[in-house]
């Protein structure tokens, strides 16, 4: 394989690429970095597809995450299309006109801010093609309506990474292709089960991803929900079908099968980081972060004794939560390993936690580089948000879950979890929407002791962790449906070509959405 170095000086010296070169554009925040960065990677490992020549990966993110991923770079502008690699992929930074990482307040400022993108993402494309590198495929990671006009503009292909599970993008493709009024009319009701084309299941209400299920009149919500409309109808009827999900076959068969009559899916996870290769991108600081000392406490624990506790880098805790995960690992008496960004620690939580570290059964700590502790032997189960990546990463590093969602896909991971998949439980929340100690002490003594329910969830743990592993090995599916995918990038002119009426309308309104998303959304 050439590295990115090579081609880059031999485009300097006046040659043009002709293979595939792939623009993957992500928003700045790290729950979509991370799964973009790695699909960068195994695309740039790719070669002798087609006859083209070697494929390139360029990875477009904000300015203000491309300055703290590449911190020697912090007066870059997307003026310098190819402003840093690692070795295997270009890092082209885009311009969100909010280059400070603040996020736009009102309707005029997300208009200027989506324009400012737009612009500035075609800059990198005429750009990167002045410098003998064309884009020819624009991939853009969930709903990112800037990429979208990019690639119409230029006249280059599309296809969008979800970076969800299947069921997921089941969910809400047909709750906006006809079942979107049933859904809706029984919001209220968590119990009321639908029932979705091919899905082996039904989904409960309390299933469904939390922004189609909203009845708290979230103006986050509705703006959402109009955008991913626009989206699902552009998607679907507009001539742009390909689709890359981050799941696995043996995982969603059926999900997969259904979405396959319907848009041009192809199934390239788990990806997730899973070697020095494919480096995790971390945008919060950390250098604090004393890696020895928590790998070693690991190394002094017994064999799968060990509760993990973290629901994602930018969660803070409530003085209630924090009261609550205390008294719910006291309950428990294992030893634990508790995530808590400095940040987050408002003075009743750091009261909170004071008292808990000081009775000497856990650890508490700022950061941890999460697929080393789930990969330890001492880690016997994780209390998690279940965000899409760190599901992924529990499930093929073989760690039993405790399911705590809260927003986003996360409801529908839980359900997957606990009902499709037996990897693990589900904790309740209560009224005020805090997972109560009970509750999760609960849930943990249900994985980690010695009842039949507790032992058939670990061999369904090691089952699924063998089929991750299989899915991600060299020659595996992944890469052969990705290869599928290089193949049918090339051959296929397929460009957006059409605009749904509203979409201008549409495009607008995400940003509403978008930018206080990522506010919330962090590494999940």
């Amino acid at each position: 394989m050439a590295t990115d170095e090579q081609h880059q000086r031999h485009s300097r010296n006046g040659g043009v690429h002709t293979g595939h070169h792939f623009l993957i554009v992500a928003y700045g925040v790290q729950s979509h970095l991370n799964p973009c960065r790695v699909l960068a990677h195994r695309l740039a490992r790719i070669h002798g597809v087609d006859g083209s020549g070697p494929v390139l990966a360029t990875v477009s993110l904000p300015v203000s995450a491309h300055r703290r991923m590449f911190p020697s770079s912090r007066d870059v502008d997307n003026k310098d299309a190819a402003s840093a690699t690692d070795g295997v992929v270009s890092y082209a930074p885009y311009s969100n006109g909010l280059d400070d990482g603040s996020m736009a307040r009102d309707g005029e400022a997300r208009a200027r801010s989506r324009q400012a993108t737009f612009e500035s993402l075609s800059a990198v494309v005429a750009t990167l093609a002045a410098r003998g590198r064309p884009v020819t495929c624009v991939v853009c990671s969930m709903v990112l309506p800037a990429a979208l006009d990019v690639a119409r503009e230029h006249a280059i292909p599309l296809a969008v990474y979800w970076i969800q599970p299947a069921t997921v993008l089941a969910a809400y493709y047909h709750y906006f292709h006809g079942h979107g009024h049933l859904v809706a009319s029984h919001a209220a009701d968590p119990a009321y089960e639908v029932s979705l084309p091919g899905l082996p299941r039904p989904l409960r209400i309390r299933d469904f991803p939390s922004f189609l299920v909203d009845t708290t009149g979230s103006e986050l919500a509705k703006v959402f929900n109009e955008a991913a409309g626009e989206l699902f109808e552009r998607l679907g009827d507009h001539g742009c079908t390909k689709v890359l999900v981050n799941t696995f076959d043996e995982l969603e068969p059926a999900a997969l099968a259904a979405m396959k009559e319907h848009l041009d899916v192809f199934a390239v996870g788990p990806v997730i980081g899973s070697s020095s290769a494919e480096p995790r991108i971390h945008l919060f600081s950390h250098a604090g972060a004393d890696v020895k000392r928590y790998m070693e406490w690991l190394g002094a624990q017994a064999v799968r004794s060990v509760v993990y506790v973290s629901f994602g880098s930018v969660w803070t805790y409530s003085e209630k939560q924090m009261e609550e995960i205390a008294s719910g690992l006291r309950r428990c008496g294992r030893p634990y390993l508790l995530v808590v960004r400095n940040d987050g620690r408002q003075e009743d939580v750091s009261r909170s936690l004071d008292d808990l570290v000081q009775e000497g059964l856990g650890m508490v700590v700022e950061w941890c580089d999460q697929p080393k502790v789930l990969s330890h032997p001492s880690v016997g189960c994780f209390v998690t948000h279940c965000g899409w990546n760190s599901t992924l990463e529990a499930m093929a590093l073989g760690v039993p879950v405790v399911a705590a969602p809260s927003l986003f896909d996360q409801p529908t991971n839980a359900f997957l979890i606990e009902e499709e998949w037996a990897s693990g439980v589900r904790g309740e929340r209560n009224s005020e929407g805090v997972f109560t100690g009970e509750e999760l002490a609960r849930c943990v003594e249900l994985l980690m002791g010695h009842g039949p329910r507790a032992i058939e969830i670990r061999e369904r743990v090691e089952a699924l962790k063998g089929m991750a592993q299989e899915a991600a090995a060299s020659g595996g599916p992944a890469e052969r449906s990705l290869r599928s995918f290089v193949m049918a990038a090339g051959s296929s002119d397929e460009v957006c070509r059409n605009t749904p009426p509203n979409l201008s309308k549409s495009i607008k309104s995400m940003h509403a959405g978008v930018d206080q998303l990522a506010l919330s959304i962090g590494r999940s």
